[in-house]
């Protein structure tokens, strides 16, 4: 493809409105379409055995090889891709279970790209582990997507801050750019999901299903603060993908300053997708309120 083909497919994954005009009512037929529509009608085709992995100096690629995440981002991306598509298996509407499995199917690319990354910098990686998935499917597919909630927001910012400081040289960004545009695909598809699924299931279920979201953001937190191990099959690898790369790469930022860029950088990534969709809110609610207590820190005048 020449430079113009890419950056139309590139502006296609970006920007998408769904043909039916008017409101649209959660967990309406026209949200469903609406929903299941979204992944393949913003699909960018590229293909991770042609990606271009620019060549590194030598600092440069020590301090990218270095980065404690690629292990974790990779198993991360293996469960993913199992979880969704074990979910997809138990679902009966048919445009719904392909919209899980183009889903799988994109993690699974994820995962592709970050092996050859692995496989063009000669990063020294453990062996795949053997992930048992969850008894209950929709369990999984629900702490990916609420996980995928969680990191997506704070990846953001901190892929926008290694592309600002030259961290990731500009071709590395280039080149990672859509899988990180995809992964915000994905939360809006899932954000989109919870609110049809809850809109279309028995009164008597929702009292359920409320306690079984509420349980969980229970595991993420519980993960996330490090007490969770074996946990599902998970071995804190969701977490700690996070939780290291940030260590990796914020050491001597702001956190105010980061807490604003994830802010602007989830409106930004949003914000070319119909605006009838549902966003991810709890991030930036969060985000918000935590920024009214973290203040920028004051710089040292030069002496």
């Amino acid at each position: 493809m020449d430079d113009s083909s890419i950056a139309a497919v590139d502006f296609k994954a970006r920007h998408w409105d769904f043909a039916q005009p008017g409101q649209i009512k959660p967990g309406s037929e026209a949200h469903y379409q609406m929903m299941t529509r979204l992944l393949e009608e913003t699909y960018n085709p590229y293909k991770p055995a042609v990606l271009d992995w620019p060549v590194l100096d030598a600092e440069t690629k020590a301090r990218i090889t270095s980065l404690p995440i690629w292990d974790i981002a990779v198993q991360t991306e293996i469960k993913a891709s199992m979880r969704i598509e074990a979910f997809a298996k138990t679902v009966k509407n048919p445009a719904l279970r392909a919209a899980l499995l183009h889903m799988a199917g994109e993690e699974r690319r994820h995962r592709d790209v970050l092996s050859r990354l692995v496989a063009a910098y000669d990063i020294p990686m453990q062996p795949d582990e053997e992930y048992v998935l969850p008894v209950d499917a929709e369990w999984g597919f629900m702490v990916t997507g609420f996980s995928e909630c969680v990191d997506s927001f704070f990846a953001y910012g901190l892929f926008e801050m290694a592309r600002r400081s030259g961290y990731f040289p500009r071709e590395l960004v280039e080149t990672f750019e859509p899988v990180v545009q995809e992964e915000g695909r994905h939360i809006l598809f899932f954000t989109n999901w919870i609110a049809w699924h809850k809109a279309n299931m028995p009164l008597w279920r929702r009292p359920y299903f409320a306690l079984k979201t509420a349980a969980v953001w229970a595991f993420l937190i519980w993960e996330r603060i490090g007490i969770a191990r074996d946990v599902d099959g998970l071995e804190g690898a969701d977490a700690n993908f996070t939780i290291n790369g940030s260590k990796a790469l914020s050491d001597e930022m702001d956190p105010a300053v980061l807490i604003d860029i994830c802010l602007q950088e989830d409106k930004r990534r949003m914000a070319g997708y119909d605006a009838r969709l549902l966003r991810p809110t709890t991030m930036p609610r969060l985000a918000r309120l935590a920024r009214l207590i973290v203040r920028p820190k004051k710089r040292l005048a030069a002496v």
